[in-house]
């Protein structure tokens, strides 16, 4: 079978032996893969190793085959590809043994794979494959960090630096589905005018003043994913009392802030890492519930997955890349 691989530092394409079901188990052949910001670092973690590694961590297909003990699943059936491994009821953090599909297990960019049917979950009809594809880990992302963690309620302001990332494009939704104002930021003015298209309510340049722009607003959940480049400017504008919510460090990791000022604000401050099959769960159901479609920028053929990398790589994109890997 044919599958993107890392090998000994190269990306490239390269046939693969096909795999197969073992107890618990379900091969599933992938119609499309779904691209996220994550493949893109896994080259650098990774490193030089010998054995290929097929990338990717989401996925849409249809069940090729099963092995012992499964049930609830047939052959032919369509799914989607839960990529949080081993994690599946919603706790505080994610539990020891916890992982994310695409390393160090083989991924989703490939014509098929092997995976335990506790990660299937019924692919929802009115999703096309491409959405279906790039629903999973950012989705549930966004989900995790808006409702679990930061306890978004009707009436709420939610301020999200970014506009564009996949994850933003869910969070705007999820946070207009929940009854909340969304304010977001974006350097580009396309990708304002999509998020405004998309439902937030306020767009701002990131290079503005946002303590003028934004002086009349009062900032109850911030939801971060920027870093260095972000974090202070956000809390400078959350009201005193206020949440902030951290799922990623697209900048520097390492920040610096007044830990004085932190405590005399009562901020409150939480980390989120992807979710829980049960988060997982409530995320589909709510989509379906509000008829809710991801934002697919763009779909490249398997042949053009190197173009799809280097596509996002360059952050043009407004939601989510994904890659059909066959019909």
């Amino acid at each position: 079978m044919k599958a993107f691989v890392l090998e000994l530092g190269e990306l490239k394409i390269k046939d693969m032996e096909e795999p197969s079901a073992k107890k618990g188990q379900v091969v599933v052949s992938i119609h499309v893969a779904g691209l996220n910001r994550r493949d893109l670092y896994i080259p650098d973690r990774q490193g030089n190793k010998s054995e290929a590694l097929i990338l990717g961590s989401d996925g849409a297909g249809v069940i090729h085959s099963i092995g012992e003990d499964v049930v609830g699943f047939s052959i032919g059936d369509e799914v989607i590809i839960n990529p949080a491994l081993r994690w599946y009821d919603t706790s505080d953090a994610p539990p020891i043994g916890f992982d994310i599909l695409g390393m160090p297990d083989n991924g989703t960019f490939a014509e098929k794979v092997v995976i335990s049917a506790e990660q299937l979950e019924k692919k929802p009809e009115y999703l096309s494959w491409e959405e279906a594809s790039v629903v999973a880990l950012s989705g549930l992302t966004g989900y995790r960090a808006l409702f679990t963690k930061g306890n978004v309620k009707k009436g709420d302001t939610v301020f999200i630096p970014a506009a564009g990332s996949g994850v933003s494009s869910f969070l705007i939704q999820f946070a207009k589905n929940a009854g909340a104002k969304v304010i977001v930021t974006s350097r580009s003015e396309d990708k304002r005018k999509h998020a405004l298209k998309l439902g937030a309510d306020i767009a701002i340049d990131t290079n503005s003043d946002w303590n003028k722009e934004l002086a009349d607003e009062t900032i109850d959940l911030i939801i971060e994913s920027v870093g260095r480049a972000t974090f202070n400017r956000s809390l400078d504008i959350l009201k005193k009392g206020g949440r902030i919510v951290v799922f990623g460090a697209t900048t520097e990791d390492t920040i610096d802030f007044d830990l004085r000022k932190f405590f005399y604000g009562q901020y409150q401050l939480f980390g989120s890492t992807m979710g829980s099959r049960q988060e997982l769960r409530a995320m589909l159901a709510h989509m379906e519930n509000f008829q809710m479609h991801p934002v697919v920028d763009r779909a490249f053929e398997f042949d053009q997955v190197q173009d799809a990398f280097d596509y996002l790589k360059k952050g043009k994109q407004f939601g989510k890349v994904a890659v059909r890997v066959s019909n």
